[in-house]
């Protein structure tokens, strides 16, 4: 068995937009309660707040600020519309973010072997900006983390029903950033992005996948995604897994329209697990990422921790 740290405790439930915005507490909650009755061993660990130099590790100094003034105030928008500011945004978002990076922290000292935090996986934020209910890029700092920490080869494999937008723009032209990035099609749903045509520029051409979904597919297309998940995994050899689970990719989903079971997320841990043990020691990471049916949520990543804490490593 693997020692999972788990992200547990109050802090971390303060990033949640105010009703009736989908992205709430709700969810986290259903999600701990479902761990807490399936008792499968993991490891709780406290939540922990980012510091503006760490934000800064992938966030411009004035997007921190921005967000700053608005959380005192307390009113309006962080981006067009869909990301809301209130009063302590700020705070609640780097908790988010540095609830990320303890996890990584942990993975990397050896203090644990992977780690999951329900609230992290905010692909959406761009360096200068929100968007898509994300304020700042958790997975853009671990990266960023990452490479100070000197390492040359992360993977990051993102199945929320969105395109993680930005984080593969950001690293597009990074070739030791490898993605595999499952989505509902861009032409159906936000942020409209993420074509099988593209797979990375310049030196980076080759590195990143994308395989975009129909509405109203599901658990019939793992079979083809598991393989070629895989083979790419193996392939690129990562020093380091970043899994994304979004759980809106979920029947049922108030946002998305696809529609897969918990066996998708069981399928595609299970399988980063073993490639993880495989190529660089076990160092896998998940994050929540989105899903608005809190069910959905609570069932999708406790599959994810199951998996990581007794899949096979052969």
């Amino acid at each position: 068995m693997c020692r999972v740290c788990v992200v547990k405790g109050k802090g971390l439930l303060r990033y949640s937009f105010p009703s009736p915005h989908p992205f709430n507490s709700a969810r986290v909650v259903r999600f701990w309660e479902e761990l807490q009755g399936q008792e499968i061993g993991e490891t709780l660990i406290e939540p922990e707040q980012a510091d503006e130099q760490t934000l800064e590790l992938f966030q411009d100094k004035s997007h921190v600020e921005f967000v700053r003034k608005a959380s005192t105030l307390g009113y309006g928008f962080l981006d067009e519309g869909d990301t809301p500011a209130f009063k302590g945004v700020l705070e609640a978002a780097e908790i988010a973010v540095g609830s990320t990076l303890s996890c990584v922290e942990k993975v990397m000292s050896g203090e644990a072997d992977h780690g999951f935090n329900p609230v992290g996986g905010l692909h959406h934020a761009r360096r200068d900006r929100s968007a898509g209910f994300c304020v700042f890029n958790d997975i853009g700092v671990a990266i960023e983390f990452l490479k100070k920490e000197g390492l040359k080869r992360v993977l990051y494999v993102d199945i929320d029903v969105h395109h993680g937008d930005g984080v593969f723009y950001q690293y597009e032209y990074d070739s030791g950033v490898f993605i595999f990035d499952v989505h509902e099609d861009g032409r159906f749903l936000y942020p409209g992005t993420g074509n099988e045509t593209e797979t990375g520029e310049g030196r980076a051409v080759g590195t990143k996948v994308n395989i975009p979904l129909l509405p109203g597919e599901g658990d019939e297309r793992i079979k083809d995604i598991l393989p070629k998940l895989e083979e790419f995994a193996i392939r690129v050899a990562p020093e380091f897994v970043i899994l994304q689970c979004g759980a809106d990719g979920l029947a049922k989903d108030p946002i998305g329209g696809l529609l897969f079971s918990e066996t998708y997320h069981s399928k595609v841990a299970e399988s980063l697990h073993k490639v993880a043990h495989k190529v660089c020691r076990g160092r896998i990471v998940a994050l929540g990422g989105g899903g608005y049916d809190p069910s959905n949520c609570a069932r999708a990543w406790t599959s994810v921790v199951r998996q990581f804490i007794a899949g096979g490593t052969d």
